[in-house]
């Protein structure tokens, strides 16, 4: 690590040194040679990554560990590389991990290596105690390699072994006759075509490594001038305004904020000249290119070996992270002085890159859980910005198809939050009052970070939107089973939300001094905003494709209706009622609960229903009305919570005292729901007051003998085979869906009948 040899600040300096040398010895071999690559077009190739030459230490690759990959891939290392797997050198790196003390450091070999005069021989040092573990990376290749495309004779074998730097001479590098060096092992996809001196290559390769060890962390250090001049230029702009302020008479006063004026002056002349010495020297244009070519180095060296097939496990896993954050430090970290814009090929790069995160945030080739988190957390943060989220829609369809599809997969045994969120960006600006980019209570308070992914404006995509729309209709399965896991984790982050709420307001609420758990906050208000963008998601699909839930012609969609209808009741009911534990916490303003409001959840809910019940055709509008009110949990005085119109109904109680007389209401959001929502809004109740009276007029008396055993709630209309064990077809459907086993006896349920009360009983 040369962060341990070399301070974060001169690495930064030796990097862009290094870049503006190489390039230079890259341009110079290319006019000795016209065949070879331009340094603008430089990548590094797949060979470096799996032939051995090139010591990458202990660091990850993309698919685990090498001694793995070696293990595992050998044949197709054999078969699209040419690289044979020496078994005893598998064997002598699965004895390290054992025994480190072998008594003589050798492996028994074929008689073909000790012809080749024992260059395959185990130093004896690799066996120590001390070193040996910590250095078995450094003989991880004895690997045979042969050359079939000479067809002269037999194929030649040849025996090479990762040197350390020492040890390797110039033709261990650039090659001779029938070796080709740092490029030895060439698979099928890479051209013959001489890219630079191979030299360059391992040292642009080095260039990678370093930024992603130190540089990288130090660009970010050096952001945080920027902040601290602005605090410093707030405060002496409130300190002046307070000296003209101050009566005359009070020279104690005064002289006070001189002197804290005369420190902060000093203190923001001093940064301000920092400032202006980082822009000029760290953060100017000419490094700023430096930057943007290691970033098309690493997409091209990316593209290059994802086009290998399996052969991309071998990849390090730092190229994908230099190639994310190089990204990330010219959008945060050099802007405003120098914009993205105005670098060449800027467009084309971040398509390129876009393809890059769509493609790998969900690569089974993938297996390390920090970087498939990096990745997903990349393509969140991508699709909040206009320009990019725009880069996302250029990639060609397969893939963007191919990305869709894989955000749509089950969320259960899968981390599924970031999944969601990207969703839901794609949606934020289409949906029923989502529209804003703060939320209405917050407007007054100042955001943290106006740059924050988070607090982009909304930009919808409508081409992925229709992406997911034709995924969802043509795949009645995955439509089923997508929905059925948003539905599930939309119940436990609620009732996760619910659960933690009470535990706040039992806390709050106990006379002696008491102070509730910041993190404890944090993961409520977690738990509270992935309840609203579950819910978005729910209404973004119900817009999309609301066949999937009133199309009753498909096996899951009645299911799926009565289950969503059920989560939106709970939901109203937990937040609508007058003085509720939701409206007291809510109340408490308590810091780390600031995005828990009424206003997003029940926005969220609203859209969801405005759409199943006013915006479709009469049948849908029917079967959705017909399921919502035969919940037992429905009640009307929750959607007129949404106009403000309980409070009618309640006027029989005491009435409340006046500073809580203030209810939530829709029409009081004129700048974030439009008239046309409100109408739609009460059209809707108007509906549904109408055929909750046909409703009750109608519904006949259940004894209790007769309803379901697990619910309670509606009347047992089915039996289970083979065990004849009965209950609704809602609980039942719904449990098939996760578990198989009977509620009662635990049998395996090979079928569901349906089941009707006979006469005579």
């Amino acid at each position: 690590n040369p962060t341990v040899l070399c301070p974060p600040e001169y690495m930064v300096c030796f990097l862009h040194r290094l870049i503006a040398a190489v390039r230079f010895y890259w341009e110079e071999s290319k006019r000795k040679s016209s065949g070879m690559l331009g340094s603008e077009e430089a990548y590094v190739p797949p060979q470096l990554f799996y032939n051995g030459k090139v010591d990458y230490f202990d660091l990850q690759r993309l698919g685990g560990l090498l001694s793995h990959l070696k293990k595992t891939l050998k044949d197709d290392l054999a078969t699209k590389a040419n690289i044979i797997i020496d078994p005893s050198e598998i064997q002598a790196m699965s004895m390290d991990d054992l025994d480190e003390d072998e008594e003589n450091g050798t492996v028994q070999r074929p008689a073909g290596a000790t012809a080749m005069g024992g260059a395959l021989a185990r130093p004896s040092w690799l066996s120590s105690p001390t070193l040996g573990r910590a250095n078995r990376f450094l003989s991880t290749a004895a690997v045979s390699l042969m050359s079939p495309r000479r067809p002269l004779g037999t194929p030649e074998r040849m025996k090479v072994r990762t040197l350390s730097v020492e040890q390797r001479t110039e033709e261990d590098i650039e090659g001779s006759h029938g070796n080709d060096g740092l490029l030895q092992g060439r698979p099928p996809e890479e051209s013959d075509q001489p890219i630079t001196e191979k030299s360059l290559l391992e040292i642009v390769d080095g260039i990678v490594m370093m930024y992603n060890l130190s540089v990288h962390q130090q660009l970010g250090k050096m952001v945080v001038v920027s902040d601290d001049v602005h605090e410093y230029a707030v405060a002496l702009k409130d300190t002046e305004e307070k000296i003209a302020r101050c009566p005359k008479q009070r020279e104690d006063i005064l002289e006070e904020l001189m002197k804290s004026q005369k420190v902060f002056a000093e203190k923001l002349n001093h940064l301000s000249r920092r400032l202006a010495w980082i822009n000029a020297t760290i953060y100017s244009k000419d490094k700023m290119l430096d930057i943007y070519w290691l970033l098309r180095v690493c997409i091209r060296s990316i593209e290059h070996m994802d086009r290998t097939g399996s052969l991309f496990a071998f990849t390090p896993e730092f190229y994908l992270n230099v190639a994310m954050n190089s990204y990330s430090a010219l959008k945060n970290y050099f802007s405003p002085s120098n914009s993205m814009d105005e670098l060449p090929g800027y467009e084309e790069t971040l398509t390129q890159l876009a393809a890059i995160l769509a493609k790998h945030f969900a690569d089974p080739r993938i297996v390390g859980t920090d970087i498939k988190d990096s990745l997903m957390q990349a393509l969140a943060s991508y699709v909040c910005y206009h320009q990019s989220l725009r880069a996302v829609e250029r990639i060609p369809e397969e893939q963007r198809v191919a990305m869709m599809k894989n955000l749509l997969a089950p969320y259960e045994q899968r981390p599924w939050a970031q999944t969601n969120w990207i969703l839901v960006r794609l949606w934020r600006g289409c949906g029923f009052g989502y529209r804003y980019t703060r939320l209405p209570h917050l407007l007054k308070t100042k955001p943290e970070d106006a740059n924050l992914p988070s607090l982009q404006k909304p930009c919808p995509s409508i081409l992925l939107q229709k992406h997911m729309a034709d995924l969802l209709s043509r795949d009645k399965e995955m439509a089923a089973s997508f929905l059925n896991s948003v539905l599930n984790q939309l119940n436990w982050a609620f009732s996760e939300f619910i659960g933690m709420i009470q535990e706040i307001q039992q806390a709050a609420e106990r006379p002696e001094r008491n102070f509730v758990d910041t993190r404890q906050l944090k993961v409520c208000a977690t738990c509270f905003d992935l309840s609203v963008s579950l819910l978005r998601v729910l209404e973004m699909t119900v817009t999309l494709v609301p066949e999937i839930f009133l199309d009753w012609t498909r096996p899951s969609a009645e299911l799926l209706l009565r289950r969503l209808a059920q989560l939106l009741n709970q939901v109203l009911n937990r937040v609508t009622a007058e003085r509720n534990l939701f409206d007291r916490v809510v109340n408490l303003r308590l810091p780390g609960l600031e995005s828990v409001d009424h206003y997003p959840i029940l926005v969220a809910v609203t859209g969801i229903l405005v759409r199943i019940l006013v915006d479709c055709e009469m049948q849908g509008a029917a079967r959705a009305s017909a399921v919502l009110l035969s919940d037992p949990c429905f009640q009307l005085h929750s959607i007129q919570h949404l106009l403000g119109e309980s409070e009618l109904l309640s006027s029989f109680r005491a009435p409340p005292p006046p500073a809580e007389r203030k209810h939530f209401s829709l029409h009081t959001y004129t700048d974030y729901i439009s008239p046309e929502e409100q109408q739609k809004v009460e059209r809707m109740l108007s509906f549904l007051t109408k055929e909750s009276k046909e409703a009750a007029a109608s519904a006949a008396p259940t004894s209790e003998e007769d309803l379901c055993p697990i619910c309670y709630a509606h009347p047992i209309s089915a039996i289970f085979k083979p065990c004849s064990h009965k209950s609704c077809k809602a609980c039942i459907n719904q449990h098939l869906m996760n578990n198989k086993e009977c509620f009662f006896c635990k049998a395996t349920i090979t079928g569901v009948d349906d089941y009707s009360k006979p006469p005579s009983s």
